[in-house]
C-alpha cells in the first residue's frame, strides 16, 4: 500500500489539513491558516462586518470578531487603541463605525490604562457628531457612562475653536438616537469661552445667540428654517455657507438650493449626492453645475485633501450609472460626463504608483460566495465587484501581467487595461462560475511554464475545492521554474482564515480596498 498517496506535505486536498501545519477549517468546508487577533483586529477596523458573507451571517461575523477585538484590549489594551486610532484617523477604512465600536469596547472593557487612553483617543477617533453619538450609543451597549465617559463628551464640546462646533451643531442634529442636548446635559462641559456657553444654550434650550461672529451659522440656520422661497434659501446657504442637512424638506427638491450648496459642498457630500442632484435637474450635459461637479472630480489634489476612499467612488460610480438606487424608487438618467469623470476619480484615488518591471498573475475569484455581502458594508459592493475594481489597478499599472479567473476551470478573464472601470465591472458580474480552486495560478503557471514574479489572488478567503493547498502549489512552481516567486492575497471578508501561510516570507496577506494597497503589493513584490 503507497500510504504517501492518503498524506502528504507535499499535495494535501484542500478539504484535508495538510499535515504538521497550523491550517483550521474555514467556513466553506476546507482548510486555511488561521491569522491572529491583531490581524482580525485590522481586518474588523477596515472591512467591518456588515452583511456577513455567503458562509458567515453578519451577526456571526460581528460576534467572533468582537471576541478578537476583545482579546486584542485585554492582551495589550494601548496597543490596541493605538491600532484603533491609526486605522481611523489615517483613512484607511472607508468607513469609521468599525472603529467607534471597537473604542467603545476598550474604554469600557479594557484595564485602567487601556480606558484611560481610549476615552483620550475619542477626539481622533469621534472626528463628528455622528461618530460621537455612535460612541455614546455604543457605550450604553458595553455597561453605561460614568465619570470618564463624561468627561471625553465634554471635552469633545469643550473643543477651542467654537465655529466648528457650531457647524457640527447644525449640520448633525440627530443620530442613533441622540442628540446634542442629550449629550451636554449628560457631560455638562465647561464653557471655554462666552461664544461656548451661547452655543450650548441654543442646543439645550432654543436661545438664539445675541451677535457672535464666530455663531453667524446659527443665525443663518434659524431664518433658513423660516425661509418658503427657494431664492431666499439659496441666498441664506450662499451667505452663511449652510450645509444641505439645514435645509427644510420642502426646499430639499430645489436646482436653486442645490446649486448654491454645491459652491461649498464638501467632495464626499457632493460624490454621495451626484443621483439627487440629477434627478431634480441640477446636472444635465454641459450645465454650469455639470462642468463643475466634472472638474471637482478630476482635481487630484482635491481628492487627496479630502481622503475620499476609492470605494466610495466605486460605490458611487455603480449607483449613478445605473440610474436608480439599491433602496427606494428614485430614478435618474445620468449624464456621461459625469459616469466619465467618476471613472477617472477612482484612479486618482490610488497613490501614485509607478510599474515594477515584474511578471504578474493575477487570479480573481468570480466564484458564487464572492457575490454575496456587502465590503465594509458599502451597498451593492460585494466582494466580486471590488476584485475586479482592483484587478484594473494591478492591470492598468503593470505592463507585464497575465489576468484570469476561476470559473471551475482556470481561464483568461479578458480585461484589457484600457477598458473602463464601469465596463468591467459588468463584465464580472455577468461572469458564470464555478468552484474555486485558488492554488490554480501556480499549477496553470507551472503546467505553461510560464516566468512569474509574484501571484495575486483576489479572494473571499473561503476555499475548499482543490487537490493541492495554494501554498503546496506555490512552493512546487518555486521549486520547477527556480523562481522564488511571492504570493499575495487580499481578502475582501473580515474572515479569521488566509490562504497564505504566515511563515512564509514569500506570502502576503493584504486586508482591504485603500490608497495603499497597490503601493504596497508593489513594493512586496520588488523586495
Amino acid at each position: 500500500m503507497k500510504y504517501v498517496r492518503h498524506v502528504s506535505t507535499r499535495v494535501t486536498p484542500q478539504w484535508e489539513q495538510i499535515p504538521g501545519s497550523t491550517q483550521i477549517p474555514n467556513s466553506a468546508g476546507g482548510y486555511a491558516f488561521p491569522v491572529d487577533d491583531w490581524v482580525r483586529l485590522d481586518r474588523f477596523l477596515i472591512l467591518g462586518s456588515e452583511g456577513g458573507s455567503y458562509y458567515a451571517g453578519e451577526r456571526e461575523l460581528t460576534r467572533k470578531n468582537a471576541e478578537a477585538v476583545l482579546r486584542c484590549i485585554k492582551q495589550d489594551g494601548l496597543k490596541a487603541v493605538a491600532r484603533i486610532r491609526e486605522i481611523s484617523h489615517s483613512g484607511r477604512a472607508p468607513r469609521n463605525d468599525p472603529a467607534i465600536f471597537a473604542l467603545a469596547m476598550a474604554a469600557k472593557l479594557g484595564e485602567e490604562p487601556t480606558r484611560k487612553a481610549a476615552f483620550a483617543a475619542v477626539p481622533d477617533v469621534a472626528r463628528t457628531s455622528t461618530h460621537l453619538f455612535q460612541f455614546a450609543e455604543a457605550v450604553q451597549a458595553f455597561g453605561g457612562w460614568g465619570r470618564a465617559t463624561t468627561r471625553a463628551v465634554a471635552g469633545w464640546y469643550e473643543r477651542e475653536k467654537v465655529g466648528e462646533l457650531a457647524y457640527q451643531a447644525v449640520k448633525y442634529r440627530q443620530r442613533e438616537g441622540w442628540t446634542h442636548a442629550d449629550l451636554l446635559r449628560l457631560s455638562h462641559p465647561k464653557a471655554p469661552s462666552a461664544a461656548h456657553k451661547e452655543l450650548y444654550a441654543w442646543i439645550v434650550d432654543g436661545v438664539v445667540p445675541a451677535d457672535a461672529e464666530a455663531l453667524r451659522q446659527i443665525e443663518g440656520f434659524e431664518q433658513l428654517q423660516k425661509a418658503t422661497a427657494a431664492v431666499e434659501a439659496a441666498r441664506l446657504i450662499t451667505e452663511y455657507k449652510l450645509p444641505w442637512e439645514t435645509v427644510p424638506t420642502e426646499l430639499r427638491s430645489s436646482p436653486e438650493v442645490w446649486a448654491a450648496l454645491l459652491e461649498e459642498m464638501p467632495l464626499t457630500a457632493m460624490i454621495r449626492n451626484l443621483a439627487t442632484m440629477t434627478r431634480i435637474g441640477l446636472l444635465v450635459p454641459m450645465s454650469e453645475a455639470t462642468r463643475k461637479v466634472v472638474g471637482e472630480l478630476k482635481d487630484r489634489e482635491r481628492i487627496r485633501r479630502a481622503r475620499v476612499h476609492p470605494m466610495a467612488i466605486l460605490a458611487a460610480l455603480k449607483t449613478y450609472e445605473q440610474g436608480h438606487g439599491e433602496r427606494g424608487k428614485h430614478t435618474w438618467t445620468p449624464v456621461q460626463q459625469v459616469v466619465d469623470a467618476l471613472n477617472e476619480a477612482f484612479y486618482l484615488a490610488f497613490d501614485n504608483v509607478e510599474a515594477t518591471g515584474k511578471r504578474w498573475l493575477l487570479g480573481v475569484d468570480v466564484s458564487g460566495s464572492m457575490s454575496m455581502g456587502a465590503v465594509a458594508g458599502v451597498a451593492g459592493m460585494t466582494p466580486r465587484v471590488a476584485a475586479a475594481a482592483m484587478t484594473l489597478v494591478t492591470a492598468a499599472t503593470e505592463p507585464h501581467h497575465v489576468v484570469m479567473a476561476f470559473q471551475g476551470s482556470f481561464v483568461p478573464l479578458g480585461i484589457s487595461p484600457r477598458e473602463r472601470l464601469d465596463d468591467v465591472v459588468r463584465k464580472t458580474n455577468g461572469l458564470p462560475f464555478g468552484r474555486t480552486d485558488c492554488a490554480q495560478p501556480m499549477l496553470n503557471a507551472t503546467e505553461r511554464k510560464l516566468k512569474i514574479d509574484a501571484f495575486v489572488v483576489y479572494t473571499d478567503s473561503e476555499t475548499w475545492y482543490g487537490q493541492i493547498h495554494p501554498v503546496q502549489a506555490l512552493q512546487q512552481y518555486r521549486q520547477k521554474m527556480g523562481i522564488p516567486a511571492k504570493l499575495i492575497v487580499q481578502a475582501f471578508v473580515a474572515n479569521p482564515f488566509s490562504i497564505a501561510d504566515p511563515n512564509d516570507a514569500g506570502m502576503l496577506d493584504v486586508i482591504g480596498f485603500d490608497t495603499s494597497v497597490p503601493a504596497l503589493i508593489s513594493d512586496f513584490a520588488v523586495n
